[in-house]
């Protein structure tokens, strides 16, 4: 019963602490409650996951000669596509904190002002070329009232609560999605693939 009288005081602190007032937002220039990891897309594709082993048994200095239409280049894109939309996610990801860069693709091409778009890591994905695996695909979600006002392909700082929570859209499957509470904008040079 005295350890009980001796901790029962700071047991009370530390859950008033956490009854305070809710983090302020990313207006008021304050620090989240929960520092956010920064981490890069490599860290959301389980180590377990090769997806190189889908180019087995394909000749592929013959896919240079291959016109798109030519049945061995349809059948493989058709195995990779279903591969890319299966892709895995790192579970353990789920309800992390992370900021992390990429590049902003909207849902809806001809809009400025997005609620939801997808991040992806790299230039033309989804639009120029064929979109990248689930894994590196993520739904962003902005709050109600706290749009991000952008275009296509804009490099962007996101922070916010990641979850593993898969979508489907007309232009990918995202495996991920963040609940955004900050977009920045990227302020470093952007590496080529």
């Amino acid at each position: 019963m005295r350890q009980f009288a001796r901790l029962f005081p700071v047991m009370l602190a530390l859950w008033l602490v956490g009854c305070g007032e809710e983090p302020a937002g990313p207006e008021s220039g304050t620090a989240d409650a929960v520092q956010a990891e920064e981490i890069d897309w490599d860290r959301l594709i389980p180590v377990e996951w090769q997806p190189e082993t889908l180019l087995e048994g394909f000749d592929l200095d013959a896919l240079d000669e291959m016109d798109d239409d030519d049945p061995r280049a349809v059948e493989l894109m058709d195995k990779l596509m279903a591969l890319w939309a299966d892709a895995p996610v790192v579970e353990e990801l789920d309800g992390l904190r992370v900021r992390l860069p990429g590049f902003v693709v909207p849902l809806e091409l001809d809009e400025r002002k997005m609620s939801e778009f997808l991040l992806v890591p790299y230039y033309g994905a989804c639009i120029h070329v064929p979109p990248p695996p689930a894994n590196q695909t993520i739904h962003a979600v902005a709050p109600e009232g706290r749009e991000y006002v952008g275009e296509l392909f804009d490099t962007v700082w996101v922070t916010g609560t990641l979850r593993v929570i898969r979508s489907s859209s007309d232009l990918a499957e995202a495996g991920y999605r963040i609940d955004v509470t900050e977009i920045e904008p990227y302020d470093g040079e952007v590496e080529p693939l």
